[in-house]
């Protein structure tokens, strides 16, 4: 019984963790997007992005009133920067990391650290961006979507579809993926909101052109790496092309 208590309390804290890491992350995307573009999520193309990425995590409205109006204070402390630092995992295997800070010095030396403690090494400006594409990623609940997917593929193809394809959310729901190029990002993102689909999520991601298979055993030393550096409070995503 004691066992099965503490796997539970485990499973509780780890949830509470990634809970933690993701109303962080998404508090500092609206912070650096009301700082950019003001507080009206009308006339503020990443604000209304960063308030879909809370409301996907079940960020409370109160804590996003709250990021809302630190950003509109005087206090300059939450002036964050946002960085893109390179690097190699293990087996040749290519990473992106995108950070939110407020103290580079802090954050590329925490990066540094994370990469060599991981088996990897961290490289200069433009070592592995070239083998990434940047990108417009929407994630739709297919539940939300009455038209036929063919038909919505045509009509999406003149707001800069490239790829539509299916997926799977943290909680195993059906999802449509979208994809788009980064300078056609608010063009889709219009045409959607036009159409009343509400994405789960819409991000600038970086795509990897190719993408490296490794053996299982090789696999994990990569991702844990990838965990380490994901659970950086200054790291916001981390882009990789394993496999």
């Amino acid at each position: 019984m004691g066992r099965i208590f503490e796997t539970r309390k485990a499973t509780m804290f780890a949830r509470y963790d990634r809970m933690a890491k993701a109303f962080t992350r998404v508090g500092r995307q609206i912070v650096i997007a009301v700082k950019q573009g003001g507080p009206n999520p009308d006339f503020n193309p990443a604000l209304r992005r960063a308030l879909l990425s809370a409301k996907a995590c079940n960020m409370p409205k109160d804590r996003v009133q709250a990021a809302i109006k630190r950003a509109m204070g005087a206090d300059d402390s939450d002036d964050y920067q946002e960085l893109v630092y390179e690097g190699y995992a293990p087996h040749g295997i290519a990473v992106l990391v995108e950070s939110a800070t407020d103290n580079p010095t802090r954050t590329v030396t925490n990066v540094r650290v994370h990469f060599n403690k991981g088996g990897g090494n961290m490289g200069n400006s433009g070592s592995v961006s070239y083998l990434f594409e940047r990108m417009g990623v929407f994630k739709i609940k297919r539940e939300d979507i009455s038209q036929d997917l063919e038909e919505l593929e045509l009509d999406l193809i003149d707001f800069g579809l490239e790829e539509m394809g299916e997926g799977k959310g943290e909680d195993g729901e059906d999802l449509i993926i979208i994809h788009t190029g980064f300078t056609d990002f608010g063009t889709m993102q219009e045409a959607l909101e036009t159409r009343k689909l509400e994405p789960v999520s819409a991000d600038p991601e970086y795509i990897p052109t190719t993408t490296i298979e490794l053996e299982e055993e090789q696999a994990n030393e990569v991702l844990e790496l990838i965990s380490r550096l994901e659970g950086d409070d200054d790291v916001q995503k981390v882009f990789h092309n394993l496999a």
